[in-house]
């Protein structure tokens, strides 16, 4: 290794020549930290140092990550602040609900089915039903927005689309004076006192003039507030693509998965039985794409991947609402700003401190300070906790530690799918659980009587045996409330992370 350079007499010539007069005169000073930097801890001076080393490989290797692919994340104004405010309110807007994604991704195969019928019925000139249902947050009505504005974009001739949320209708009758439109109105002002269903009735029943033939697309929101005690409404609705001149495609959608089957046998002796599209759920993978989908946008990596897999996995065990994943996330993100909130009062460097902390301060800091400062694991913990709290989840938590370990133990048993075990086979599991987490454990009838406390506080079934070691051991709660409840503590996250790592709830 060369010698280290110094700025005096014995120096070599050529030993000086490798440096400016400058830094040979700076160098002839007492040495000031804040003022004078080595060369090895400079962040451009060498290849191996993070920031270079991530645009060597970009270069090299262009869009392998995304890291790699943007050398400037290294750069203060170009990564993820929680305090900056304007970088905050663009990553609350990106996960808010009434933000539609420039993408919708994971409801293509809908989507198609939806355009295909629409497209057939504009073709033919024909008028056709169909209706569209699923759970809350499944992404129906914003799948409606996409395939309309798709059909306008095909259509040589566009249609008439009129969008109807039925929860703002007054009675459920007036939806008929909403398709109506002005010709309700042309009508009263004749003095007609026809209703606006009869109205339609007729409108439907005639051949119309050929300047008339233009195709209308309903779409109804909300569908199922229409569902009445005589259901009448629901009936003529579905009727009017039935009548011999009728030009409206129904695209009706509702939340209730039941509701096709509760009407589908009546509407089919009407003849006007709809195509019917259902919206699943969202799964695990599902959500975390859109997550991923939406965040894409921005130019700074804003959740730790394993903080939005666990927000993915829980919300699709629970609903699979897409809406409640996003307001989980804005909750972590909450989360986070309060802990910066409550550490910066915390932490008060004086002004020459701080200067040398930020003279200091290498590429390779600011990529560990960036990891602390985004969404982690134990904030999104928290949201969810928040969000699916449950009176099963306060018991859990509030439990004895070896009465958690015997539930822990119990979920380790289930994970592979066994349904029962044994008192002697959980206190094998429990007694495994302690030695490897250095836990003195309770002998075998202090663990009969924690059974015996679970199964009272219907936490574990425990089953009649003469023997306590036979009798058969059940779990009476969900195993994803368990994981949940015990998830927030650093002891059982780290255990839970050894043998389940790959389905955390």
């Amino acid at each position: 290794m060369p010698a280290i350079v110094r700025s005096n007499a014995d120096s070599t010539p050529q030993k000086r020549r490798l440096r400016s007069d400058a830094a040979a005169a700076q160098d002839s000073q007492p040495s000031i930290p804040v003022k004078w930097k080595s060369p090895r801890r400079c962040t451009s001076a060498s290849p191996n140092c993070p920031s270079n080393r991530a645009a060597i490989d970009s270069s090299e290797n262009p869009g392998k990550s995304p890291l790699k692919k943007s050398p400037d994340r290294f750069i203060p104004n170009s990564k993820w602040s929680p305090v900056d405010t304007e970088q905050m309110r663009a990553v609350k807007e990106a996960l808010h609900v009434s933000t539609a994604p420039s993408t919708i991704v994971c409801r293509e195969d809908e989507q198609r089915r939806v355009l295909e019928f629409c497209k057939v019925c504009m073709e033919q000139e024909k008028a056709g039903s169909l209706y569209i249902c699923g759970c809350p947050g499944t992404g129906k009505s914003l799948s409606m927005e996409k395939v309309k504005q798709l059909l306008v974009d095909w259509a040589k001739e566009q249609p008439d689309v009129l969008s109807i949320n039925c929860t703002s209708l007054a009675k459920t009758s007036d939806i008929f004076s909403k398709i109506l439109g002005d010709a309700q109105r042309r009508k009263k002002a004749n003095g007609s006192t026809t209703s606006a269903l009869q109205q339609l009735q007729n409108v439907y029943s005639q051949n119309p003039l050929s300047s008339a033939k233009k195709m209308m697309l309903i779409i109804a929101d909300e569908l199922d507030y229409l569902i009445t005690k005589d259901r009448a409404v629901l009936h003529d609705l579905f009727l009017l693509t039935t009548l011999p001149f009728s030009r409206c495609i129904l695209i009706g959608i509702a939340n209730a998965i039941d509701l096709a089957d509760r009407f589908l046998p009546r509407l089919q002796s009407l003849n006007c039985k709809p195509m019917v599209v259902t919206f699943r759920a969202y799964d695990k993978d599902q959500i975390l794409t859109i997550l991923q989908e939406r965040l894409l946008a921005l130019p700074y990596l804003v959740f730790q991947p394993q903080a939005l897999e666990l927000c993915a996995r829980k919300v699709a065990a629970a609903s699979g609402d897409m809406r409640k994943a996003l307001c989980v996330c804005r909750s972590a993100i909450e989360v986070l700003e309060a802990e910066l909130r409550k550490s910066s009062s915390n932490f008060n460097l004086s002004t020459v401190e701080k200067a040398l902390f930020e003279q200091q301060t290498t590429a390779a800091d600011i990529l560990r300070k960036q990891e602390i400062d985004v969404v982690r694991l134990d904030h999104m913990v928290v949201a969810l906790s928040k969000t699916y709290r449950t009176p099963i989840v306060d018991t859990i938590q509030s439990l004895p530690q070896h009465q958690q370990i015997v539930l822990c133990s119990a979920v380790k048993l289930f994970h592979g799918g066994k349904k029962d075990t044994t008192v002697g086979e959980l206190n094998k599991s429990y007694m495994d659980f302690c030695k490897s987490t250095l836990i003195p454990p309770v002998g075998s009838m202090e663990l009969s009587t924690i059974c015996r406390v679970l199964n009272d506080q219907g936490l574990l079934k425990v089953g009649q045996s003469r023997d306590d070691k036979s009798k058969r051991v059940t779990l009476r709660v969900d195993e994803a409330d368990i994981t949940f409840a015990l998830q927030g503590i650093r002891f059982f996250r780290n255990c839970f992370q050894q043998f389940c790592s790959k389905h955390i709830d």
